[in-house]
């Protein structure tokens, strides 16, 4: 199911299978180029003098590195493992894992269509991956955001089972935000007023706002939803209703994103 180009690019993160390891560096396989070979020289495995190879890589390692240079008339990748970090490393394994979950959620969709997974990815993958960035991510868009999903791809004859096994799957992901309210009243009701203010706040979406005691006059409000806009427009609505109360009241109010 090929949806990448026959060679990665100068720069890119790809993950590798080490296959043999030498003195002078290591042959690698490239899980997401079709198993095309590719090589880390020893300078290239780790920051500083490196005594012993093996001390730092391994046959069947699954690896990240970072492509160096590429040589298409000799079928020629020169990789560099010391060259990324450890977030780098874990959000390229992450992002490799979901692609290899999503093509396995091909396999039912293709089923209902009638074809192969090898033909429904011909058919809708590359515009996906074009649309949302990756076929995973167009499944987790799919399970959070339906209606977004068939009013983008409705046109598409193979939106409806592609929903189907989006929302049979994928659980939808959650963003959270969080920022804090500070409001307060010195009359002798203020703090009442200031109860009523915070309620305001979370009524106004009881299932995704949730405001946190930090110390007065201070109040952590979080909010949670599938969609970073959503979770951005909900905490507006929320904190400029507990503001507008404070206010109406006679208090003050304030607040900041964290």
């Amino acid at each position: 199911m090929p949806l990448r180009a026959e060679y990665p690019e100068e720069g890119e993160l790809v993950v590798g299978t080490v296959t043999s390891i030498r003195n002078f560096g290591a042959f690698v396989k490239l899980d997401e180029y079709a198993d095309r070979e590719a090589f880390i020289h020893l300078s290239e495995v780790a920051a500083g003098w490196v005594k012993y190879i093996r001390d730092h890589i391994r046959e069947g390692q699954k690896i990240v590195a970072r492509v160096l240079r590429i040589d298409t008339s000799k079928s020629q990748i020169d990789l560099s493992l010391k060259r990324i970090n450890d977030h780098q490393r874990r959000e390229k394994i992450q992002a490799w894992k979901n692609e290899q979950r999503a093509m396995r959620l091909i396999e039912p969709v293709a089923q209902a269509l009638g074809k192969t997974a090898d033909e429904a990815v011909e058919q809708f993958g590359p515009v996906l991956i074009e649309r949302y960035s990756s076929l995973f991510a167009a499944f987790e868009v799919a399970s959070a955001d339906p209606a977004r999903f068939t009013k983008e791809n409705e046109k598409a004859a193979w939106t409806t089972a592609f929903l189907k096994v989006a929302r049979e799957n994928i659980v939808p992901p959650h963003v959270t935000i969080l920022g804090t309210l500070e409001v307060f009243d010195r009359s002798p009701d203020g703090l009442g007023h200031v109860r009523d203010a915070l309620l305001a706040a979370e009524q106004v979406d009881p299932s995704s706002v949730d405001v946190q005691y930090v110390g007065a006059p201070r109040y952590r409000i979080r909010v949670q939803s599938t969609q970073y806009k959503t979770a951005e427009e909900t905490m507006k609505r929320a904190t400029e209703a507990a503001l507008k109360s404070i206010k109406a009241s006679g208090g003050e109010g304030s607040f900041a994103r964290a």
